[in-house]
């Protein structure tokens, strides 16, 4: 099961609904630290962002010189290239999660005063703090929209190649950039939040194979919470067997963990790994014959299994060689305790003769529970249940 794959689609969504600590399902929390370098990488490490910014257009900008200045406009004013660009995420208990993006733009552009035509390059320091949260929940999607988005501009840096810049250029651009930029950076970072919601999203409402014997369907069972410390999201885990059917489990809230200064933490619930496991352990019934090739102590077997049998019972000690059947009865539990995990199976144990001529006569039926340590490990993102005799 690639588990921790699947949550980590998630680290993107914040919440709405009051901060609380008990889920139902499948669970896990996610640490802001976690949730960061999601988002660096879907937004910033994979080019997303910058995606969108060349595609932005900026106005030209037009002054008049005052009194004692010539007309200036700058115009073809475009995106160079953003530089150092940096994500941090704080989490807003009860209301979502804060995305701040620090960047330098580098601008180059046309540049006409009075007569002269120049070039200009302006290096531009912005800081957009976007308050994000998730709403409309609805068969495990949710839209993500920006509540609050503030761009805050730094440091301006002007060159232009001839050297010749006077101070009403610099002003010019200043107040220009400062009443345009934030009209133009907040949208970009709805269009990226979005997007990268639609790709985790698109991850999350997954179906995963489990062997050839069913699938499990992982959707987002609530919308998503915050508190001070961690991103809570709760699940839905459908266990399907080959032709539809699932296999139930129970869903009852649970607290989770601590996070500590771990990055996630997942839960996963006793009844929904018993769910899995009827899928994984699916042996057929087995019959063999007790005979000594098969079995040393077959003899010794059959003589013991025949005389529980009543003394009027002339075909149970006939020359017929004892068979015995293994089924598994029911599906298997796990339980789940401090620093162990233990399978319970029940198996049906049949044994009986079957005579030549056809019939069968069955000698004893018993029912026995076996119980298997079970060891949990994470190899190559996937969960291993180890299963051994105690």
């Amino acid at each position: 099961m690639t588990m921790l794959k699947q949550f980590g689609i998630i680290f993107f969504c914040s919440l709405l609904s009051p901060s609380q600590e008990v889920l139902s399902g499948l669970s896990c929390a996610i640490s802001s630290r976690a949730m960061q370098n999601v988002l660096s990488d879907a937004i910033i490490h994979k080019g997303l962002l910058e995606q969108h910014l060349q595609g932005l257009v900026f106005p030209n900008i037009v002054g008049d010189g005052g009194l004692l200045n010539s007309p200036t406009s700058i115009t073809g004013l475009h995106l160079v290239k953003s530089r150092f660009p940096k994500l941090s995420v704080v989490l807003l208990p009860g209301i979502g999660v804060q995305l701040i993006i620090a960047a330098k733009l580098e601008l180059s552009g046309n540049c006409l005063v009075g007569l002269l035509s120049d070039l200009i390059d302006i290096l531009v320091d912005v800081n957009i703090t976007a308050n994000v949260k998730c709403t409309n929940f609805e068969s495990g999607t949710v839209q993500v929209v920006i509540e609050d988005c503030l761009c805050i501009l730094g440091a301006i840096k002007i060159k232009i190649l001839s050297g010749l810049l006077s101070l009403s250029i610099n002003e010019i651009v200043l107040n220009q950039l400062r009443a345009t930029l934030p009209g133009l950076l907040c949208p970009v970072v709805d269009i990226v939040i979005n997007l990268v919601n639609i790709q985790l999203m698109g991850t999350l409402n997954a179906v995963i194979p489990v062997g050839t014997a069913g699938t499990i369907h992982y959707q987002l069972a609530s919308l998503p919470f915050t508190s001070g410390l961690f991103l809570g999201l709760d699940l839905d885990g459908a266990v399907k067997q080959v032709g539809g059917s699932i296999i139930p489990h129970d869903s009852s809230a649970s607290a989770l963990p601590p996070l500590l200064d771990k990055f996630l933490v997942l839960v996963l619930r006793q009844s929904f790994i018993s769910a899995v496991l009827s899928l994984l352990i699916q042996i057929p019934p087995q019959t063999f014959i007790c005979t000594p090739e098969f079995f040393s102590g077959a003899s010794r077997l059959q003589e013991a299994i025949t005389t529980l049998a009543p003394a009027g019972c002339s075909m149970c000690r006939g020359t017929s060689p004892l068979s015995i059947k293994l089924a598994l009865s029911g599906n298997p539990l796990i339980l789940l305790e401090e620093n162990k995990a233990t399978v319970e199976l029940s198996v049906m144990i049949q044994a009986f003769i079957q005579r030549l001529d056809g019939p069968i006569l069955n000698l004893l039926l018993l029912k026995a529970d076996l119980g298997l340590n079970a060891q949990v490990s994470i190899a190559g993102g996937r969960l291993v249940l180890g299963l051994s005799l105690g």
